[in-house]
């Protein structure tokens, strides 16, 4: 007789499951998707467009690295000094330093066309932060940086990772909610909105739980506080992982 095939275990309904217990508040909007390095298998819960905040920071300095690599050239110092503050502490000054010099929302768009980026737009001008985004767009970005098969070369990938692991200690929250330790390196972003005093909060990283390598990507506005955002990332970020825990009593 022929072997009977194990059944492919369905991700997307395990996380479904495991985010019934976190709920976005009334109005607000919540997504995440998570990939597992290891194995390649994702999930993904919720949909829509966010607003991307500090978490651009990334595509950004992933921007900036392909172009340097496409004219052979490495940083210069001014930009990496720029790189550092913008990933590890968030520095806005520097973020729209080095906008400027990929060439605002057109040189991110051309670079996110070689990325794989499908569903995100540069925000208008200098408006970095209202670039537009989905969680799906967001794990694929995280590949780049932390996968193999990436347009960008194996140093400007090391040289990400390492910005990324190295985030000031005020900002050690989001998905590192859902690692072993201190094993993670992530980028946050906060944003609150003038229109309304609501919070968008976002969370994007590599988390290591039981040995395994997870991207995740989670994705949140319409919170009333900061707080009340970062403590639904983190939510979300620990159903992701939990979703690719031992399923034997599921």
């Amino acid at each position: 007789m022929e072997p009977v095939a194990e059944p492919a275990v369905d991700r997307d309904a395990l996380l479904t499951k495991a985010m019934k217990a976190v709920t976005a508040e009334d109005g607000g909007e919540l997504s995440v998707a998570v990939l597992d390095l290891d194995s390649g298998e994702s999930a993904a819960y919720g949909e829509g467009t966010f607003d991307t905040a500090s978490i651009v920071k990334v595509d950004i300095l992933a921007t900036l690295l392909l172009q340097a690599q496409d004219a052979d050239r490495h940083l210069t110092a001014q930009e990496k000094t720029y790189a550092t503050s913008m990933i590890e502490n968030s520095d806005n000054t520097s973020a729209s330093a080095l906008w400027r010099t990929i060439g605002q929302a057109d040189g991110l768009a051309a670079a996110n066309k070689r990325f794989g980026l499908t569903g995100t737009e540069g925000g208008d001008g200098m408006l970095w932060g209202l670039t537009q985004t989905t969680a799906a767009d967001q794990l694929t970005l995280l590949r780049q940086v932390f996968g193999d098969n990436s347009e960008l070369g194996e140093s400007s990938r090391t040289y990400l990772q390492r910005l990324m692991g190295g985030i000031a200690a005020d900002q050690h929250w989001g998905v590192s909610a859902a690692a072993d330790g201190s094993e993670w390196a992530l980028k946050n972003g906060w944003l609150a909105r003038s229109t309304t005093g609501l919070w968008d909060i976002n969370s994007i990283g590599r988390v290591t739980v039981d040995g395994h390598d997870y991207l995740v990507a989670t994705l949140s506005n319409g919170n009333s506080t900061k707080a009340k955002g970062i403590s639904l990332v983190e939510a979300a970020a620990q159903a992701a992982v939990s979703a690719f825990q031992d399923t034997a009593d599921n």
